[in-house]
């Protein structure tokens, strides 16, 4: 007998770890509700992740078995779980964060006390951090050289999910728990449905059709040209096998533009393996800036602005679109996550790490080494970001990316009977044009031309250059 420790992997499809570890014997499926782990969670991504464990209990049901759902410290849970069941071995799905990583140190410990084997299985990635390095074997730090090497390197094939056999024979009358029993509130998004069905309905559409635009209509929001699985791939309710074989599957007889759009969306598979490995080795990056300055960077603290800017009424309407979008969906187009973090950091001049912790509340498809990769990019603080003095103009984004301001009127009703050469001069109108645009939407909170003078000036100051 052995026990599964289900985290990141709740599916029973393409799960390396729950069919191809060494140990023997019937499976026995444990999912633990770790308080620790939930302090970090957010309701959106809880409610998500309930919902997926509701599937996942069906699927093991299904096959003659059950999910045994606990709460508690997994150092307790898991060897009271092996005595009980008499299990000689637990396995899990590696993760990467520090965080996990010393909770995963303290559950090897407390099963060796007990004598109880436990292996750990690389499942979330195609390549584990560490197998792609530079030619003297440093973890890279710059993705084009990664991303080459991620493409080119053979990927493990998907595997089957576990038979009837393979299960142990066991029922589980705990229910999963809902949000308020956790101590959460209820969303004020809409949390779309978590399974392995609805994961793979949405990589089937995607690879049939949007994938071959995906280079060019990807950062067009209202377009929403994305295959929106972060959430599924946070979670695991698809493995990146399954993913990646599928668009594998996509580039089969097809070339030129279509080829290089399929392979544009790989690049995002590899995208996020590159900071995964980042945090692996750098697992103090979820505080700290990962570039050093030779002065510390001098953030503002400004209330007002920040919580502006989490309302999505700053007066800069594509920014605001995007907030709005958050609230309303716990998700944000990535193009728009971008320019919402660049006019964070450099037009109200806030630290990144203000910004970091409002995706983590509100984003259900939170990753803490994709966020906060992504954070640190436009703050210039990360690895390959974005040069400090190369700074988006909220306005120029807008009109470039959703020129008929169709994605800002769908998050900005106040917008919506406006024209969208006003909504992307919005910060050059007069204060009467604005009035009779749109009399309900703020003016701009800041000067863009003058903040953008003052984050270049912050960022030398930092860098010991005034």
């Amino acid at each position: 007998m052995r026990i599964h420790w289900h985290r990141r992997d709740l599916r029973v499809a393409d799960n390396r770890p729950l069919v191809e570890a060494d140990a023997d014997g019937p499976i026995v499926p444990v999912f633990v509700f770790d308080r620790n782990v939930l302090e970090q969670a957010g309701p959106p991504r809880v409610a998500f992740m309930l919902d997926a464990l509701g599937s996942l209990r069906e699927a093991y049901r299904s096959r003659g078995s059950d999910l045994l759902i606990r709460e508690g410290d997994p150092r307790e849970v898991l060897p009271d779980l092996a005595e009980r069941f008499d299990a000689d071995a637990v396995t899990w799905a590696r993760d990467y964060s520090g965080l996990a990583r010393e909770r995963d140190t303290d559950v090897r410990q407390a099963l060796d006390a007990v004598g109880v084997a436990r292996e750990a299985v690389h499942d979330a990635v195609c390549h584990e951090p560490g197998a792609i390095r530079t030619n003297d074997g440093d973890p890279y730090s710059v993705f084009t050289y990664f991303g080459r090497k991620w493409h080119d390197r053979e990927k493990h094939p998907t595997v089957d999910p576990p038979d009837r056999e393979q299960l142990a024979d066991i029922s589980d009358d705990e229910p999963v728990p809902t949000l308020d029993e956790l101590g959460f509130e209820e969303p004020e998004a809409a949390i779309p449905p978590a399974s392995t069905a609805e994961a793979r309905e949405r990589l089937e559409e995607f690879c049939e059709d949007d994938i071959y635009r995906y280079e060019e209509r990807r950062d067009y929001p209202a377009e929403a040209c994305t295959s929106r699985l972060s959430a599924h791939l946070k979670f695991g309710t698809i493995g990146i096998r399954e993913v990646y074989e599928s668009t594998e599957g996509a580039k089969r007889g097809v070339d030129g533009d279509r080829l290089e759009s399929v392979e544009e969306f790989q690049d995002q598979l590899a995208w996020r393996e590159f900071y995964t490995q980042v945090l692996y080795f750098n697992p103090e990056v979820v505080t700290e800036n990962y570039k050093e300055y030779e002065q510390e960077i001098d953030w503002r603290e400004d209330e007002d602005a920040i919580q502006a800017w989490k309302a999505g009424r700053t007066g800069y309407p594509i920014v605001d679109a995007g907030m709005r979008q958050l609230r309303e969906e716990a998700y944000m187009h990535n193009r728009v996550r971008m320019i919402v973090a660049s006019f964070l950091t450099k037009d109200l001049l806030v630290d990144w790490r203000v910004g970091y912790e409002w995706f983590r509340e509100k984003l259900v498809d939170h990753d803490t080494a994709n966020d906060n990769g992504g954070w640190q990019w436009a703050a210039s603080t990360g690895t390959d970001a974005q040069p400090y003095f190369r700074i988006f103009n909220p306005m120029t984004q807008g009109e470039r990316y959703d020129p008929d301001a169709e994605y800002i009127k769908r998050y900005v009703p106040e917008l919506r009977e406006a024209d969208p050469e006003i909504i992307h001069s919005w910060h050059e109108a007069s204060l009467t044009q604005r009035r009779n645009a749109a009399p309900e939407y703020p003016d701009p909170i800041v000067d863009h031309s003058e903040r953008r003078e003052a984050a270049i000036e912050m960022f030398e100051t930092a860098r010991g250059e005034s």
